[in-house]
């Protein structure tokens, strides 16, 4: 018996890293469905013995009860942490959300519906994190994260309707539905001004996966969308909304911000310092489209603009259905989380509930660039210790923007991907 135990446990490991690799099939798509159900016990359990905090839901409400009165211009609509700063979909959503929560005030009903949101959003990132085939090794870490908890059930952010848009795009782009995934993209840019930073990802990501003139169809689409959103504030305040809702020159205060605090308050306020992140932005988001996302497309990256600048195509019809062979789940994964990534490590100031953005996008990226597990879980751990830091320090801060840049360094140093997505089941291969 005891020469057949040394088998048995070595069996047994074998297993383990089998399903944990995704090489036993039964095993394997056990795992996800496992901690699924798991986070939505922790979810329970954070709800019932972790106090809940106040930031901005009364001043959400507070807002909209302004606006329920019947105020329609931007510049008059304030609350407790200042005036209202969020465009016109944001509005709507917190309009239900204050009839469903008796004005706001049943604030244990507003925890219970955003642990529902929360666990809807899981539910879409662990889809995508399946069509992209990442091991589900990986999976653990989408749900371990005390911050993004805190972000949801305790504090109720805006930004969290925001990022379940920003990964609904993601899947349904994945599964080459255009326009929905557009459809959703532009719902969430209209919660949260955030999502411009995937933007440039989302028009390459067309281009090549529907084409020129349907990318231009589904461009006009954000746009009419957003319009339609907007029109009853727009009719009251035009330059009101467009200068709140949009707002590009916020002022930042140095107290808040996660991620810029240890370069000093003198410099983060500095004109100098803001121009040098937006000309590093641009840069690097350059780098990414002209060395990366564009690789598909088999073209110069010059030979492609000069087309586009003359309201042409870049591709013939034979070419085009190519191209989109080109755009996997891989790909669109990697692309939409890269370019949010780079918006935020150059972002001017990082809140705490800019980790919603962040905290599921890493653990792929890292998985993609190739590092080794323990490399991938080392820096989640730093990473997540740095968000959870209260207030930030020089230390932490550091720590935040040191794990992103690495994370960019490593997704920009990665090889392409070679798979097509052909061998991906479709349910439509144009438009929706």
């Amino acid at each position: 018996m005891a020469d057949n135990e040394p088998g048995l446990v070595a069996k047994a490991i074998q297993l383990a890293f089998d399903a944990a690799n995704g090489r036993n099939r039964t095993l394997s798509w056990l795992i996800p469905p496992c901690l699924f159900l798991l986070d939505a016990l922790l979810c329970a359990v954070v709800i019932w013995k972790v106090p809940y905090t106040e930031i901005d839901w009364k001043a959400y409400m507070e807002q909209i009860e302004q606006y329920v009165a019947g105020e329609r211009d931007y510049t008059v609509i304030k609350g407790g942490t200042g005036p209202l700063v969020y465009p016109a979909a944001h509005v709507y959503l917190y309009t239900v959300l204050y009839y469903m929560t008796d004005k706001g005030k049943d604030i244990f009903l507003a925890q219970q519906l955003f642990a529902v949101l929360y666990m809807a959003t899981l539910a879409v990132v662990m889809a995508c994190y399946w069509r992209a085939k990442v091991p589900p090794y990986v999976f653990p870490l989408l749900i371990l994260s005390k911050r993004l908890h805190s972000i949801f059930v305790l504090r109720c952010f805006n930004d969290c309707f925001a990022v379940f848009f920003l990964w609904l795009t993601i899947y349904l782009f994945q599964k080459r539905a255009w326009t929905l995934g557009t459809g959703a993209y532009t719902l969430g840019l209209g919660v949260k001004m955030s999502l411009l930073l995937v933007l440039p990802a989302v028009g390459v990501i067309l281009l090549l996966g529907r084409g020129f003139t349907g990318s231009l169809q589904l461009a006009a689409i954000i746009a009419q969308v957003q319009f339609t959103l907007a029109v009853p504030f727009l009719r009251e305040n035009a330059h009101g909304y467009l200068s709140r809702a949009f707002e590009l020159s916020r002022q930042f205060f140095f107290k808040w911000t996660v991620n810029w605090r240890f370069v000093g308050e003198e410099t983060f306020l500095s004109r100098p310092f803001a121009l040098g992140l937006l000309a590093m932005h641009a840069s690097v988001l350059l780098w990414f489209v002209v060395n990366k996302w564009l690789k598909p497309a088999g073209k110069p990256w010059s030979a492609i603009v000069a087309s586009i600048l003359r309201l042409s195509s870049p591709f013939s019809s034979q070419e085009e259905a190519q191209v989109s062979t080109q755009v996997s789940p891989e790909y669109v994964m990697t692309t939409m989380l890269s370019a949010n990534l780079v918006g935020l490590l150059f972002a001017r100031s990082l809140h705490y509930q800019f980790y919603s953005y962040l905290a599921w996008s890493t653990p792929y990226l890292l998985w993609r660039c190739g590092a080794h597990p323990i490399v991938q879980y080392a820096l989640w751990a730093l990473q997540e210790w740095a968000w959870n830091v209260f207030p930030s320090t020089n230390v932490s801060s550091g720590v935040v923007v040191g794990v992103m840049a690495v994370t960019v360094a490593l997704v920009a140093a990665s090889r392409e991907q070679t798979r097509t997505s052909a061998s991906y089941p479709s349910r439509e291969r144009k438009v929706a």
